[in-house]
């Protein structure tokens, strides 16, 4: 069953952002992304909070985020984490039944 992940992760003085870019121009990013198993990973920043980023992180099912958390890449992502003094707050979730219920609220 496909997994969705929102983390936001917070900082201070532009931390968040910072841990952005050193997440992509150190490669971890593009490595995640060609795990198997991973189907998105994104970063957003909020237009409301600059201190916080959001990051997608789409999975196709549980194994494949546990072999993500016991990949080297988890290593790297949480020393850069304690680098920048980031704080998380996690949303999980997982496809609906009956997702049409919804599609006459969804312009395309």
């Amino acid at each position: 069953m496909k997994i969705t992940v929102n983390l936001y992760y917070t900082g201070q003085n532009g931390s968040a952002r910072a841990f952005v870019k050193e997440m992509v121009e150190s490669g971890v990013v593009d490595a995640i992304r060609n795990e198997d198993g991973n189907e998105r990973y994104e970063y957003f920043f909020s237009a409301d909070d600059p201190e916080t980023v959001m990051l997608i992180d789409q999975w196709r099912d549980q194994a494949a985020i546990d072999a993500h958390h016991a990949s080297w890449m988890m290593e790297k992502l949480t020393a850069l984490r304690e680098k920048y003094d980031l704080h998380m707050r996690v949303e999980r979730f997982t496809p609906i039944e009956n997702e049409a219920k919804d599609e006459r609220f969804i312009r395309s």
